[in-house]
């Protein structure tokens, strides 16, 4: 394998586990501890969490673009090329559009954990839009994409990665998201039960 293309593995990996390790502990100390609104308020917190999460994002996004880059005709497979290439573009096309309308649907602050710095203004529990058929849009039939760039480039380590990214996105949501949704859900559920 060539020097760019170990270079290229090595930093998407690096960019992956950073944004969902990283992101995923800040998260986690701040769902259960308030470590990040400790010493600021939530506003200055969020504000440069924000900034740092869309940094880690940027970079694990362009690292991944620069992999499938790096290495292309690494896939060996028996469809002709430009099928591919349709197939990708296809794939492509349906990411993106699920995963800004997943983003309208809830909100741009909620793209970026906005409910663990102000969990009283979490947004409906039930989201309309593309949550009506999926449980998990933007990490589910969002990251098409990934393999439709995989796709474009013929890109096998590019295809491996688009898997391993999703997997490991799919259990950042099941350890950090979804404990911190049920937590407001049965918070919700409790309150309005109380209420009654």
């Amino acid at each position: 394998m060539r020097d760019w293309a170990i270079i290229a593995i090595s930093f998407h990996l690096a960019s992956r586990l950073a944004y969902v390790i990283g992101v995923g502990i800040a998260l986690t100390l701040q769902d259960k501890h308030q470590r990040l609104t400790r010493n600021a308020g939530p506003h200055e917190a969020f504000r440069k969490f924000r900034r740092v999460a869309a940094w880690l994002m940027t970079t694990d996004c362009v690292s991944f673009v620069f992999l499938c880059v790096m290495t292309p005709f690494t896939l060996h497979t028996p469809i002709h090329s430009s099928a591919l290439v349709v197939a990708g573009v296809a794939l492509v096309v349906i990411g993106v559009w699920m995963k800004t309308w997943a983003a309208i649907r809830i909100g741009w602050e909620a793209c970026y954990w906005h409910n663990f710095f102000f969990p009283g203004e979490c947004p409906t529990l039930d989201p309309p839009g593309p949550y009506r058929f999926l449980k998990n849009p933007m990490y589910t039939l969002g990251y098409a994409y990934t393999y439709g760039l995989a796709l474009i480039f013929g890109s096998l380590p590019g295809l491996i990665f688009a898997l391993f990214d999703q997997a490991a996105i799919l259990a950042f949501y099941h350890r950090v998201e979804k404990p911190h949704w049920e937590s407001i859900a049965e918070a919700a559920y409790h309150g309005g039960a109380s209420g009654d």
